[in-house]
């Protein structure tokens, strides 16, 4: 493979311990592959050129049941290659007892179990230095209308993310949050389906300036909406605190696939929105090796993410540098749009009396199909 896309610490690849570790056992199969030991997939990914690695609580006890002899020899292995842990987050989903959800179950009981289980893993979050904690609301959610009051589990969420901000705040952790909306799988219907749902859930927090989005390439698609808007929007409000990357065709289950082996057009603007939309955060990939692989065809897929990303940002950088391009962008007025629609302090009879030829307006063109076409030809390494 070319040494041009050899990805460097300075990439910021991020991975979870549950992709590459995930033994690919699914709804209709046993695993094909056997537990993977965290601290080989630190080592293996410290040598693929990775920055750093996340992980669930239970991430950690793949291979070893002891939870403080675990903790010792990720920290260990951290230590030797120089891996950092940016992100952490808890597992609310696999255990029986969250079948009604964590924070939104209707036992209370099970709901402060939530709550004092993340408490622990964000004490061991901070001491290995993450700055960030997801959460995804995988098991919040209802199959019936009739078994959950939106409503009260909305307020049932919120009560859980307040509570856990304070405690971040009384600890001086410095840790802020992420939510990672998903319309459905494994519930029916799971809270906060959609970046724009968990936005304005977002808005209604106690600690809202410390709450933010980690929106995932495949969850969105599966709703059948464009990442790169969302991503877009989440940007806009500054609340764009981590991203999960990965691939997915349409809106079917979730895939998982490779970064790029989905909708590889939209990967394309979404690199190109990422390296030029101010987003400084880790590129995280949260996809599984599919089921079919052996342990050298994960650690190719883990290749295959980062080769992926390098070569679509290579890409993105020789469509936004092509004179035709800058040429087209100018034809189709895309930086009139940057320019405020009324001047400052303009009056509404100046707007009012303004004259316009609107027949003249409306026939001109925006010529957007050869910007596409450009954009496609620089993907396709045609130019």
């Amino acid at each position: 493979m070319s040494s041009q896309f050899q990805p460097t610490r300075e990439d910021r690849f991020t991975f979870g311990l549950w992709t590459v570790g995930w033994q690919a056992r699914d709804p209709f199969g046993d695993a094909t592959r056997p537990p993977l030991d965290p601290v080989e997939s630190v080592h293996r990914l410290a040598e693929l050129g990775a920055y750093g690695v996340t992980f669930h609580d239970d991430d950690l006890l793949a291979v070893e049941p002891d939870r403080d002899r675990a903790i010792a020899s990720f920290r260990k292995a951290l230590d030797e290659t120089g891996l950092v842990v940016p992100m952490a987050t808890t597992n609310l989903f696999t255990h029986p007892v969250f079948k009604d959800g964590a924070f939104t179950s209707n036992d209370r009981d099970i709901r402060r179990y939530a709550i004092r289980k993340v408490m622990r893993n964000l004490d061991l979050a901070a001491e290995l230095g993450a700055k960030t904690y997801v959460f995804w609301g995988g098991r919040e959610g209802a199959e019936s209308d009739a078994a959950k009051d939106v409503r009260a589990a909305l307020d049932r969420f919120r009560e859980a993310i307040d509570t856990l901000a304070s405690y971040v705040t009384e600890r001086g952790y410095g840790i802020r949050f992420a939510l990672e909306p998903k319309p459905n799988e494994p519930r029916g219907d799971i809270l906060l389906p959609t970046v724009g749902h968990a936005l304005a859930f977002i808005g209604s927090l106690e600690h809202a300036d410390m709450v933010g989005l980690n929106p995932e390439v495949g969850h969105e698609q599966m709703a059948g909406l464009n990442f790169v808007h969302a991503i877009g929007q989440a940007l806009w409000h500054g609340k764009l605190f981590h991203i999960d990357l990965n691939g997915q065709h349409g809106n079917k289950y979730d895939q998982d696939l490779v970064f790029g082996h989905g909708d590889l057009k939209s990967a394309f603007f979404l690199v190109d929105l990422l390296e030029n939309g101010g987003y400084d955060g880790p590129r995280h990939f949260d996809y599984k090796p599919t089921r079919t692989e052996d342990i050298s065809g994960v650690w190719a897929s883990a290749e295959a993410n980062m080769r992926t990303y390098l070569i679509l940002r290579e890409r993105a950088r020789a469509f936004r540098a092509d004179p035709e391009v800058q040429e087209a962008l100018a034809a189709s007025r895309v930086d009139e749009l940057s320019v405020p629609t009324l001047e400052p302090g303009e009056s509404f009879d100046s707007l009012r009396n303004e004259e316009f030829d609107l027949d003249a307006a409306a026939a001109r063109g925006y010529h957007y199909e050869r910007l596409d076409q450009l954009a496609v030809e620089h993907l396709l390494g045609a130019r």
